[in-house]
């Protein structure tokens, strides 16, 4: 009787871990830089709609970034792909590298 216990637990927490991965995998978004405020450690973003933050439509908006050193990976006009959260300081852009 152990043993169809087991498999079912082991099932369920495959599934489980399969979710989180396609949710996680799913948080990215396109963008394009529009500007670059170093000194703040901000960037403003044209971008598509931002599930994970209930933003259904796309639109151009400023970011905190949480490392100020992604700033210096992109221009102006660059193609991103990015995530973003909500942290206490506001809408804040946790990766962001270019994209094609």
């Amino acid at each position: 009787m152990k043993k169809p216990v087991h498999t079912l637990t082991a099932a369920m927490l495959t599934a489980i871990l399969s979710l989180s991965t396609a949710t996680a995998q799913g948080s990215a978004v396109q963008g394009e830089v529009r500007k670059i405020d170093e000194a703040a450690g901000k960037v403003t973003l044209k971008h598509g709609p931002i599930r994970n933050l209930g933003m259904d439509v796309g639109m151009t908006m400023t970011f905190r970034v949480k490392d100020p050193a992604m700033l210096r990976e992109v221009q102006i006009g660059d193609k991103v792909e990015f995530e973003a959260e909500q942290a206490a300081s506001g809408y804040t852009v946790t990766k962001m590298q270019k994209s094609n």
